[in-house]
């Protein structure tokens, strides 16, 4: 996991992109995984982080952006130079 937290100076978002009114308190959740999941796990995944985040700490849906990256097994190394799934 990484986070990273930037000044409003060094951060630019659309606070209306894709209809959403965004506030300055917006976060950015980017998901690496392997392309393993279906749309409708993909989709139940966004509702409940949405859900989680909303109960604790607190944070409104319009401010959740979402991003899941998938690549394939042969895309991954843990390390070592070695592709450990492929």
């Amino acid at each position: 996991m990484t986070i990273t937290e930037h000044g409003e100076a060094d951060f630019r978002y659309g606070a209306t992109y894709g209809g959403i009114n965004r506030s300055d308190d917006v976060i950015f959740v980017q998901i690496s995984a392997m392309n393993t999941r279906t749309v409708d796990q993909k989709k139940a995944l966004y509702r409940r982080i949405a859900e989680l985040l909303g109960d604790e700490p607190g944070i409104r849906a319009d401010d959740l952006f979402i991003n899941l990256v998938e690549g394939t097994r042969e895309n991954w190394s843990l390390g070592r130079g070695l592709a450990q799934y492929a």
